[in-house]
């Protein structure tokens, strides 16, 4: 087998992580390109991998009843969305805010 290269969808595990690959196939009666989608559970031996990532599979021994394949390489890493704090809420907040001078 060949390796393959797909999108974390999930990293709840511990050194596990589940990896959704998509493919593109012909379909000769419709005339049309049909994706489909396959999720493979990979080792990730030190937690590296988040949600969103681009990696690449190869396969390995079987490490568990559905674990065959191991994290090659990261390709991308996700851009991750870190919400403001509340410090920074109230930074805003007060430079917004214009003072009324009375004269």
């Amino acid at each position: 087998m060949k390796g393959v290269v797909g999108t974390v969808v999930s990293n709840k595990m511990q050194k596990s992580v589940v990896v959704a690959v998509d493919r593109l196939f012909h379909n000769k009666v419709y005339n049309r390109y049909v994706k489909r989608t396959s999720k493979f559970m990979a080792h990730d031996e030190n937690n590296q991998c988040n949600i969103g990532d681009r990696v690449k599979l190869d396969p390995s021994r079987p490490l568990s009843k559905r674990k065959h394949w191991v994290v090659a390489e990261i390709l991308k890493k996700a851009r991750i969305y870190v919400p403001p704090s509340a410090d920074s809420l109230a930074d805003l907040s007060s430079k917004t805010e214009t003072p009324v001078s009375s004269s």
